[in-house]
């Protein structure tokens, strides 16, 4: 025997801090629920708000799901691993964050406690995609296609109930509606793409409007510039309108006084033949990407020609889908076809500043709905609200089917996994039961989050099955109501991106049975929950 036998062995630096089995499962676990926890209280007509400050002091106050998780500083890995499904529901559908995100929880709060009856989490796992999928297949078949325009109007109303816009849905709702059919394309990002929302207070929720065009958040760059246009012919112009500056250190040498006027004079015809070649296509008005330049200013004035500088990208885009004009870089291939056409171009002063509305556009394909409100936490939180309708209701025209909100889809989701739970055999059977109880976690949310006794609504809607076809909860009088002819309406695309998201992430965090941690000392390494 040698006498290095009793040498321990190393094979990580020293200082790693490593969490194995049950410990690293519970730590992971706790850290995905509370961050469910934290957003919980903001799901439904009832929820309540957040109010979130950043380091500078910034303040924002809001119940919408993908706000609150994208400002919070999160450390943890597996909380992290939590709020990725909120990107992921976002970018897919544009709602149902809250839900995607307290289901997860849920389902990781109940595979809690299959593992402390020594469930293997490979069993959960196998468990949770088994009833995600039997739940897609159940959705499908409840489902119901949409088959006039009176439940678009109610899946944007229900996705409003409960936020800063909730007095006003009805008449967002139009605007939205009406939108949405001025845009509507095959591809429901395509829809949220070409609807501008712009934002300006001073004024009620009740005084937003749709603006067949574009409105810009930007005044005329000359105040002699003519303050509206009829029949306008727009140029797009991507490239700075001024002279470009060399790209390595230049020095000029001027030995003569004169040769300094000629100099300048040489700057100002280059200048004038650019705001030239802008007239001479018959443009009537300009909107640059870049900078224009003060002298150019000057000339488009002296011509009649309204224009506007440093545009986003984003608004040059719209802006060529509503008007029809190219976007050009090159002023000398600037033509009259490259033009755009408007009815009606003006600065309109909107509260404390002036505003480009560009509409009457013969055939836009994108459109503006200008917020307003009386201050801007309640403007930046109504256009949320309209944000996640139009989500709602590009996300259900992009299959054409819907299902009923108020808790109403996972009651009966549940009630059909608890069946077909009965129909399996081994341990998979309690993962599947333990996934239809966690469905009951909104309709619990929903009730408490109204002060309602969440025991006596669950009690009621199992006691009477077969009353409703879509048992939801009312919150505002706390009865069981038939969801669907209380037009309570929300898209399929929504529930079945949650329930694939939410049981997705839980399997990855379950699965998770050791965190190593380097040398580092890290922020997020809580104390094991079985140290005591």
């Amino acid at each position: 025997m040698t006498k290095d036998n009793n040498q321990p062995l190393y094979i990580m630096p020293e200082g790693t801090q490593r969490n194995t089995g049950r410990s690293a499962q519970r730590m992971n676990i706790l850290a995905a629920r509370l961050v469910a926890e934290t957003v919980r209280t903001t799901l439904g007509p009832k929820g309540m708000d957040k109010m979130l400050v950043d380091s500078l002091g910034d303040v924002i106050v809001t119940n919408d799901g993908v706000t609150i998780l994208r400002e919070m500083e999160i450390d943890h890995p597996s909380a992290k691993m939590i709020i990725e499904i909120e990107k992921t529901q976002e970018d897919e559908v544009g709602d149902g964050t809250t839900t995607a995100v307290v289901l997860a929880g849920e389902l990781l709060k109940q595979a809690e406690e299959l593992l402390d009856k020594n469930i293997h989490p490979t069993i959960i796992a196998k468990g949770y995609r088994m009833a995600a999928e039997k739940s897609k297949s159940i959705l499908s078949i409840i489902a119901k296609k949409i088959d006039n325009d009176s439940i678009l109007k109610k899946i944007s109303e229900t996705a409003m109930t409960g936020k800063g816009a909730e007095d006003s849905k009805e008449h967002l709702s139009e605007l939205i509606i009406t939108a949405i059919k001025k845009v509507k394309d095959e591809d429901s990002q395509s829809i949220k793409e070409n609807i501008k929302i712009e934002k300006k207070t001073g004024a009620s929720i009740d005084d937003s409007e749709l603006i067949q065009g574009i409105v810009l958040d930007k005044e005329k760059v000359h105040s002699g510039m003519p303050p509206k246009i009829k029949n306008a012919k727009i140029a797009l112009i991507d490239s700075a309108i001024e002279i470009k500056s060399p790209e390595t250190d230049t020095k000029i040498s001027i030995t003569d006084p004169e040769k300094i006027q000629s100099f300048l004079d040489m700057e100002e015809t280059m200048i004038k033949n650019m705001v030239e070649k802008i007239k001479k296509s018959g443009a009537t008005a300009v909107f640059c990407q870049k900078g224009i330049e003060d002298l150019a200013q000057h000339f488009f004035y002296k011509a009649g020609i309204y224009a506007c500088r440093r545009l986003k990208k984003s608004d040059m885009a719209r802006l060529s889908k509503a008007t029809g004009a190219k976007i050009i870089t090159d002023l000398n291939e600037l033509s009259k076809e490259d033009l755009g056409s408007a009815g009606l171009l003006e600065e309109v002063k909107v509260g404390e500043d002036f505003m480009t509305y560009i509409k009457d556009c013969e055939n836009p394909t994108s459109v503006t709905i200008l917020i307003r409100g009386a201050t801007n936490h309640v403007t930046d939180e109504v256009a949320r609200a309209v944000e996640d309708a139009i989500g709602d209701v590009s996300a259900a025209l992009s299959n054409n089917k819907v299902v009923a909100g108020a808790a109403a889809t996972e009651m009966r989701l549940s009630k059909e996994l608890h069946d077909y739970s009965q129909k399996l055999s081994g341990r998979e059977q309690l993962a599947v039961q333990a996934f239809a109880s966690a469905l009951e976690i909104i309709p619990k949310t929903l009730a408490e989050n109204a002060g309602i006794d969440p025991i006596d609504v669950l009690t009621e809607i199992k006691s009477n099955p077969d009353k409703f076809e879509w048992p939801g909860i009312d919150v505002f009088t706390g009865k069981i109501i038939d969801a669907w002819k209380e037009g309570i309406i929300e898209p399929l695309k929504i529930k079945t991106q949650a329930l694939s998201s939410a049981a997705e992430v839980a399997t990855l965090i379950l699965r998770i049975d050791d965190v190593i941690l380097s040398d580092k000392k890290s922020s997020f390494m809580p104390e094991s929950p079985d140290s005591e």
